[in-house]
């Protein structure tokens, strides 16, 4: 887990989520962190910038990287099942991350995509 990552992570954990995974790999994609919000399992994309010289850290998540974790999340509930005989509730946030003085700026977006 990148630096990153590890922010978000115990950013959302302080916002009363429960985390369940990170990194979770497929040939074909990644997701950075797998979390459990109520009813909802969570599929969270993390971009941390340092700068804006390329736009925001929101702005990096592009349509194909929104279909690869679309794709992964598919296959993660393929493969774990966590409701056994029902379909979870699922969300897809983004959280964006910047360095501000001495402590850092946390964009959350829920239900960035669907």
């Amino acid at each position: 887990m990148n630096f990153g990552e590890q922010l978000a992570k115990e950013y959302l954990i302080g916002q009363g989520l429960k985390f369940v995974e990170a990194n979770y790999r497929m040939r074909f994609g990644e997701i950075d962190l797998i979390m459990e919000d109520g009813k909802f399992l969570v599929f969270v994309e993390v971009k941390y910038r340092t700068s804006k010289r390329w736009g925001t850290p929101l702005e990096q998540v592009t349509p194909a990287k929104m279909a690869k974790i679309k794709l992964v999340a598919g296959a993660y509930l393929q493969r774990y099942p966590r409701y056994p005989g029902a379909v979870p509730y699922v969300r897809f946030d983004v959280i964006g991350i910047s360095p501000a003085g001495a402590g850092y700026i946390f964009n959350w977006v829920k239900g960035a995509f669907e």
